[in-house]
């Protein structure tokens, strides 16, 4: 998000779900907000696919501040199931189906 490579909706995705997380960690009687959260990981985890495989730039624009804003969109991506994984066991725990 630093380097401007993604465009905006990269971030207003990830962050909205960062702000959904929030909501589900404090809320911690409610079923729909972790739900919401799970769902919300696994839709960003085929957002933030599209979005690398589409503007990840030509060898040639590489720079080193692109490289490294791909890298840590890369490393979230893989990074993501292990967080579905673990809200998916806090909605076990919660009571969940």
């Amino acid at each position: 998000c630093m380097n401007y490579m993604f465009p905006a909706s990269y971030a207003w995705g990830n962050f909205s779900v960062l702000a959904v997380g929030i909501w589900a960690i404090v809320q911690r009687d409610s079923l729909d907000a972790i739900m919401m959260f799970l769902t919300g990981l696994l839709l960003t985890v085929l957002t933030d696919i599209i979005h690398i495989s589409v503007f990840y730039p030509p060898n040639n624009y590489l720079t080193d501040e692109r490289r490294f804003s791909a890298g840590m969109a890369i490393f979230s991506l893989l990074l993501k199931p292990v967080s579905c994984y673990l809200v998916y066991r806090m909605y076990r725990e919660r009571g969940g189906e």
